[in-house]
């Protein structure tokens, strides 16, 4: 299973892009992985591995790649100096990346994020007519703008055109229950397709585990549901979850 970095123009700028593959020559599903604050760390590339193992090609865009040393290195900083302007073009830049490679079938394109990643997940699904699927884990910041957009991710919902599932964890302040249950309002007023599942005893972050704030019982559970979501909108076949 062959991993690679690759390096992809945004903008004139250069962002590295850590990719995933299966074994032969495809075309494969692919799945797009959005970093948590921590950046394209070993978890990510770990998660990136393990949708490769299952035979879709993952690559994880590094949106940090715009930063220079005036940043500080602590990951929730450079979070909160993120530009959703910015954030949708280096989306938009994986996607293309994906749809113009002969080894990709493109139009079966997913996404999935972490923390600062699961609020990308909604805001790329929002704006991206490609993504088939899409899975948050526990995106929070929903009803806030980042850099100079002038919508937030929630007032974006309409243009979700895929399904969405999403995992929350049930001790966690944000996204917390409350939100989820305005999350799930909108879409269901929307006629948006979407699964919701609530987590007993974890919090943000429990899937992470190289943190803290691991939940290795949620973790179990999650990660096959996401793997059957994504099997069946994305490879077109129900599997038993």
């Amino acid at each position: 299973m062959p991993s690679f970095t690759e390096s992809i123009n945004v903008g004139g700028h250069d962002m590295p892009l850590y990719a995933s593959v299966p074994s032969g020559s495809g075309p494969f599903p692919a799945v797009v992985v959005i970093q948590a604050a921590g950046g394209v760390n070993d978890f990510i590339r770990g998660v990136a591995d393990n949708l490769a193992a299952e035979g879709y090609a993952a690559v994880a865009p590094d949106l940090f790649h715009r930063m220079g040393p005036e940043i500080s290195t602590e990951g929730t900083t450079r979070a909160q100096n993120l530009n959703d302007r910015e954030i949708r073009a280096d989306v938009d830049a994986t996607v293309n990346f994906l749809l113009g490679h002969p080894a990709i079938n493109s139009e079966r394109i997913g996404i999935t994020g972490f923390c600062m990643g699961g609020r990308v997940t909604w805001l790329a699904a929002a704006t991206n007519p490609n993504f088939k699927a899409a899975v948050p884990y526990y995106g929070g910041n929903l009803w806030a703008v980042r850099g100079d957009a002038e919508q937030t991710p929630f007032e974006l919902t309409d243009g979700i055109n895929c399904p969405i599932l999403f995992h929350f964890g049930e001790i966690d302040a944000n996204p917390s229950q409350e939100d989820m249950a305005k999350l799930d309002e909108e879409l269901t007023r929307l006629g948006k397709p979407h699964q919701f599942f609530v987590y007993p005893g974890a919090d943000h972050a429990f899937m992470d585990h190289t943190g803290p704030r691991y939940h290795r019982e949620s973790a179990e559970i999650s990660w096959p549901r996401t793997l059957h979501f994504f099997a069946t909108h994305l490879k077109g076949a129900a599997v038993q979850a």
